[in-house]
């Protein structure tokens, strides 16, 4: 089983946020025309990404779902139901409607989406990490910078999500290097694939975007510049690899570890080393 997927990195019209819109739609029908089955938006596009929250995407991404029969991952912020502040969510959009949201949970905030030019909102994070099944493979969510924090892959990959889609927001200037190895690395070591993408302000320099999909054995694409990135996802490969044990006379060449998520993995281990870390000292 093969799917083929689509990051998309837009050129964000900033003096027209609706615009952005019209623009996401029609990233989604290139994306489609070209056979992708899931496109994945950046974090918080098309929107809206700061109050006023003054337009609502959904309509028309979802009736663009629907037309085009795929599955579509958008971001926007929504209002939090208690404090003031905004959740950062990411949509999936499904031809049948809407199958759920992850807002974002780490860090546990404020953080830094406060008093800037592209974001102007008050952080608040949630508390739930869920997964979703789809006729293209179990997928998870995260948003940007999360791809730092390694639990949170893991608890998605042993929930079973086999394609992790880590939108981003803006241009990564001297992180850029250790964002692309950590995009791979939460594939190599959750043995999913992974695909991230951003936003383009115009600002940019040099190492611009930062458009990735990857598999636990390469980079399957990649690209700095604006447009949408595809690839195909050899989902019977993954989990006959997640399947496998490592070690002597394994059958076949692989490139990564095999077995990292049952045969490696000791909760008890890291559990007992947790609850000796918070343990006062003397």
């Amino acid at each position: 089983m093969s799917v083929r997927i689509a990051v998309v990195q837009p050129k964000v019209d900033l003096d027209d946020r609706e615009r952005n819109v019209q623009l996401a739609v029609d990233y989604v029908r290139r994306a489609a025309a070209q056979g992708a089955r899931i496109v994945c938006l950046p974090e918080t596009y098309p929107g809206p990404w700061t109050p006023p929250l003054d337009y609502d995407p959904l309509p028309e991404l979802t009736a663009c779902a629907r037309e085009l029969d795929v599955h579509l991952i958008a971001g926007l912020i929504e209002p939090a139901p208690e404090g003031g502040g905004h959740w950062n969510s990411l949509v999936l959009l499904t031809p049948e409607g809407e199958a759920g949201r992850y807002r974002r949970t780490t860090p546990a905030g404020p953080w830094i989406y406060k008093g800037g030019k592209f974001w102007d909102f008050g952080y608040t994070a949630a508390a739930e990490l869920p997964v979703f099944d789809t006729p293209h493979g179990r997928v998870g969510l995260l948003v940007c910078s999360e791809v730092y924090v390694p639990e949170l892959a893991r608890a998605l990959a042993l929930k079973g999500a086999e394609i992790l889609f880590m939108p981003a927001g803006l241009e990564k200037k001297g992180q850029w290097d250790t964002w692309r190895v950590l995009t791979r690395a939460r594939a190599i070591e959750n043995l999913a694939f992974t695909a991230t993408c951003q936003n383009l302000t115009g600002a940019e320099r040099g190492h611009a975007g930062l458009a990735m999909i990857c598999s636990p054995e390469e980079v399957l694409a990649e690209s700095p510049a604006e447009g949408i990135l595809v690839a195909d996802l050899d989902l019977e490969r993954l989990r006959w690899l997640r399947a496998m044990q490592d070690g002597p006379g394994f059958p076949g060449e692989k490139r990564c570890k095999t077995g990292v998520l049952w045969q490696w993995y000791q909760p008890e281990l890291y559990e007992r080393d947790r609850a000796a870390a918070l343990e006062p000292g003397p």
